[in-house]
């Protein structure tokens, strides 16, 4: 199998990056693997597109670090490869992290990876749905039972006057970016900022009012989907929660929250029975859904992290499942001689 991950730079990966256990778990197989960074790809007069990409020159590795290690070595020889004639390229960029100068950079992946789409490569996940899901508009697409109550909008007075519907707690944050940046809980108690909130937030467009759920004080479940379902392998949940340090509302890793093992229950598969269909729809093979007591916060379709952490707990390598999916779209398309849909693909 001929497989090609897109990140935003390949220089920039991490040894802990899911991204980096899927494409060591493929070199391990003995396929042909490579990444492709941002400013990578051509598309030449021969009217095919290409990139300089890299693979790791060793077929075994033990270690993340030591695939990593050789991937970004000086010595590492970079490959020119006709995308067009991959077998699989996943797109596992995150746009949001490609701003200012390098805001050209977040749709490059969206922009060749339909151009692949159309010359018979399975890209995951499907370019034409991210496009959509740049920015977090796209959740509210979903069925309304799994939203908490949401406003989005620049005006001041309606900001305001749905924080009071809300009994006077909420929670602020950007309609573009992820991560927790730029997140503001409003409380009743306290409101002398609100304004300097709202203000700060609109400078960068329009922004997000959600209610603010108690059970949030608990943290948040990250619950992988693969192919429409909960990701399980060898009985085990692809999963885990994040849970808030301190006074900060926010739970994300890198905002100061800590990682503890999840326990999936009814509550998280009916939350992803419900947005089953739409993912299946849209060509989402992988994503992430960030859970806090019934409700979904945020879906992860770009480029979900945490496997490694799903691992740690459960003793299972997920990575490994995932690749046994990307492998069995393959030999579907080889074994029928035919081109599938991105939803089909989903699916299988």
């Amino acid at each position: 199998m001929k497989i090609a991950f897109f990140v935003n730079d390949v220089m920039t990966e991490q040894a802990g990056y899911s991204t980096t256990r899927l494409a060591m778990a493929a070199t391990n197989r003995g396929h042909q693997s490579w990444l492709i960074g941002a400013d990578d790809f051509d598309c030449d007069v021969d009217n095919k597109v290409h990139a300089l990409a890299y693979s790791a020159p060793k077929k075994k590795y033990s270690t993340t670090a030591s695939y990593l290690g050789d991937i970004q070595s000086k010595r590492v020889v970079r490959e020119n490869i006709v995308v067009d004639d991959l077998d699989i390229l996943m797109l596992r960029n995150d746009p949001s992290t490609d701003t200012g100068y390098r805001s050209w950079a977040q749709t490059v992946g969206i922009t060749f990876g339909q151009v692949a789409l159309q010359k018979g490569v399975v890209v995951v996940n499907d370019p034409r749905s991210l496009q959509i899901a740049t920015n977090k508009m796209y959740f509210q697409m979903f069925p309304e039972e799994v939203r908490p109550k949401t406003l989005i909008s620049q005006n001041q007075k309606d900001i305001k006057a749905f924080i009071k519907d809300m009994g006077g707690n909420a929670v602020l944050k950007p309609l573009q970016g992820s991560g927790g940046s730029g997140v503001f809980l409003v409380n009743i108690e306290d409101t002398s900022n609100l304004n300097q909130m709202i203000e700060s937030l609109t400078q960068d467009g329009y922004i997000i009012v959600q209610e603010y759920l108690p059970t949030a004080a608990e943290g948040d479940t990250r619950l992988f989907v693969m192919n429409g379902k909960p990701l399980r392998y060898r009985g085990k949940y692809a999963a885990f929660r994040r849970v808030r340090s301190g006074d900060d509302m926010r739970s994300n890793i890198h905002a100061g929250g800590k990682l503890r093992q999840a326990e999936i229950g009814p509550s998280h598969l009916r939350l992803a029975e419900i947005v089953r269909p739409k993912l299946v729809q849209d060509g989402m093979f992988l994503v992430g859904l960030d859970i806090v007591g019934d409700k979904l916060m945020e879906i992860n379709v770009f480029s979900p992290g945490g496997l490694g952490s799903a691992q740690k707990f459960e003793k299972v390598d997920f990575s490994l499942a995932v690749l046994d999916a990307l492998e069995r779209k393959t030999g579907y398309m080889n074994e029928y001689h035919r081109n599938f849909s991105n939803k089909e693909i989903a699916s299988l």
